[in-house]
């Protein structure tokens, strides 16, 4: 069967995509590896008259939905490689047969590359965060911390600041200049410039950090903002136009959220430097209509 459009990622931004394209009857396929990078969250906050439901939850439901239009079809498995053929795309999935679609929408989202620090990891998504619109309310007015891991860490540092008090862990990193210096303390923050050795407590739960000479730093919530990555290599195979973000690598979009690749759109994190839900299902939505105006008027 050869689809109107093949949608790789089956979380807020591709099923956003697909459900334009199935309300105007067109022939899709959702490829999904089921691993959705907010998966670690048990709660998804600031999604409008979604505020505190569980991700897993809300795209269930989203799936749901969708399966109820009888030109969708969904395939669970991981794309692995996808190229043009004829006027169209070929996406390989797990092996198997090679699924054909005249557009092609990216949405399979990033990683989070974590920093390897002792309990760190097993506290993702529960005490340990990256947006404070997400999960800053939660921990208000109680002691937070920040992770220095890059140049935009002692921005994070002074926006964290407005959930409560908070302490920037230079983490044996260098000193900020002057100038940054000055607006962490207009903000009340405490600088720290020890190393950070591991995370303590009850996991989830959170005690405090343990610095290198011995003291514990009692916390509530760390905040870091890792670098990320790509989730699938098949933007780098298209050959799709990258951008530099403050995180990683960005794919460039038009207003119609279409690629450098004439007929390749891209959707969600991928495709922007600032993420949550929300801009990723109305990327979602942006890209289902410019695909369906693109099989209009080409």
């Amino acid at each position: 069967m050869r689809y109107d459009a093949l949608i790789i990622g089956g979380s807020f931004a591709g099923l956003s995509a697909a459900m334009q394209l199935a309300r105007a009857n067109r022939a899709v396929c959702v490829v999904d590896g089921g691993e959705p990078r907010n998966r670690f969250a048990a709660a998804s906050h600031g999604f409008f008259g979604q505020d505190g439901m569980p991700p897993g939850e809300m795209l269930a439901q989203a799936r749901g939905k969708l399966a109820a239009y009888p030109s969708v079809r969904f395939v669970d498995g991981l794309a692995r490689e996808a190229s043009a053929e004829g006027d169209g795309f070929a996406v390989k999935v797990d092996g198997g047969p090679s699924l054909i679609g005249r557009k092609l929408v990216l949405a399979f989202g990033l990683r989070d590359d974590l920093p390897d620090l002792p309990g760190l990891r097993e506290r993702w998504g529960a005490t340990v965060n990256h947006c404070p619109y997400c999960h800053g309310y939660e921990f208000l007015h109680r002691p937070l911390g920040v992770l220095n891991l890059h140049g935009h860490s002692a921005f994070q540092a002074q926006l964290i600041a407005d959930w409560g008090p908070t302490t920037f862990f230079l983490n044996g990193g260098a000193r900020p200049d002057d100038e940054t210096s000055a607006r962490l303390a207009a903000r009340n923050v405490t600088i720290e410039p020890e190393k950070v050795v591991a995370l303590e407590g009850e996991s989830p739960d959170l005690t405090g950090v343990r610095l290198a000479d011995g003291r514990l730093v009692e916390l509530a919530s760390l905040f870091v903002a890792p670098r990320t990555s790509f989730q699938c290599p098949i933007a780098e195979q298209l050959g799709c136009a990258l951008d530099d973000g403050p995180l990683g690598r960005v794919i460039q979009t038009d207003a119609t959220k279409q690629t450098s690749v004439p007929g390749v759109y891209a959707a969600g994190d991928i495709a922007r430097p600032m993420h949550n839900a929300t801009f990723a299902s109305a990327d979602g939505v942006m890209a289902g209509a410019g695909v369906h105006h693109a099989l209009i008027f080409g």
